[in-house]
């Protein structure tokens, strides 16, 4: 868990960087109008939308885990027959 844990802090601090760069070019292809800047926020926003899924899927899979191992710690905790 905990290196899944280091691994979705990374991915966050990466999405917040790549989905404001994303944003910027979105501004940017919207003022210039010109097919450069809108491939280049095409693009950005290719890579935003997966980073945000990878943050998803990690998220999901701790979050899978934390109760995984809360079940197993009621378990621990439940008397013996």
């Amino acid at each position: 868990m905990r290196e899944l844990s280091e691994e979705l802090r990374v991915v966050q601090d990466q999405m917040t960087h790549i989905v404001d760069e994303a944003d910027e070019k979105s501004l940017r292809a919207l003022v210039s109008e010109t097919p450069s800047a809108a491939f280049e926020y095409r693009e950005a926003k290719k890579h935003a939308d997966v980073i945000q899924r990878l943050h998803g899927q990690l998220t999901a899979e701790l979050a899978d885990l934390e109760r995984r191992m809360n079940n197993l710690l009621d378990r621990m905790k439940e008397p013996s027959v």
